[in-house]
């Protein structure tokens, strides 16, 4: 995924009400931008972080600045994460277009946003004549409290624990289910799930693996220019949490005002 235009740097003055941002642009001048992350963004959010903005050229939005990435140190450098959570289902979708992702691969077609389920829709439904159809959840991560361990959720997700039992219900309807965590961070090694955060869904979720939903996490690499997938990485599902108190540190940008 190419961003549509290049991306301006900011600081980080603060973020609340979970959709909007405080930042200061190059110029010294003070916007409030749009925040497309529904999470806590733990460690993603401190004052002072240097942050990147995409600028939208509709003139009906009422922001047109959105935060796309954050510079952060998780103990091995600096590194890029990606916190706009409305990109992962594009970002897969290209690579299954690309057949850039070997366990999804060899389905005519692909299709986004199909209704299952008890009032929801799929992120993706692959489909092939010779083959039961896939329905595949994705979840962007970008948590990170153990230098190479990348973890979901990092809030409570009740849509989350509902979407790990829709897809355990299209299994035992006789189709195949994957759920897929897109990690928008480079130096990720492995995958966990962070129960202590969201205990209930980390029982949705072995109740899902038991009932045969399968489960894969992927890899991003992260440059300002764009985002894309990596790599694969193992889930571990039998770490212990992190502390909550273990936090990355992040790049403080000089502000000029």
């Amino acid at each position: 995924m190419r961003f549509a235009t290049p991306l301006v740097p900011a600081t980080l003055l603060r973020r609340y009400k979970r959709f909007l941002a405080d930042v200061v642009l190059p110029g010294g001048e003070e916007v409030t931008v749009h925040v497309a992350n529904p999470g806590a963004m733990t460690g993603l959010a401190a004052p002072g972080a240097h942050v990147w903005l995409s600028k939208s050229d509709n003139p009906n939005r009422k922001l047109p600045w959105s935060w796309e990435l954050v510079e952060v140190d998780f103990g091995g450098g600096r590194e890029l994460v990606g916190v706009n959570t409305a990109h992962p289902n594009g970002i897969v979708a290209e690579a299954l277009a690309a057949g850039l992702i070997p366990e999804l691969a060899g389905y005519a077609t692909a299709r986004r946003e199909v209704r299952y389920g008890k009032n929801s829709r799929v992120d993706v439904l692959l489909e092939d004549p010779a083959r039961p159809p896939c329905y595949v959840e994705i979840k962007n991560v970008h948590l990170m409290r153990r230098q190479g361990l990348a973890e979901f959720p990092d809030a409570v997700t009740a849509r989350g624990t509902k979407h790990l039992d829709e897809l355990a219900a299209m299994v035992a309807a006789g189709n195949r289910a994957v759920m897929l965590y897109l990690i928008q961070i480079g130096s990720a090694a492995r995958f966990a799930l962070a129960a202590d955060i969201d205990p209930t869904y980390a029982a949705a979720f072995a109740r899902a693996r038991a009932a045969g939903v399968e489960a894969i996490a992927w890899r991003c690499a992260i440059t300002a220019d764009g985002i894309d997938c990596a790599c694969t990485v193992p889930i571990d599902e039998g770490v212990v949490p992190v502390a909550a108190s273990a936090r990355p540190r992040l790049r403080a940008a000089a502000r000029s005002r």
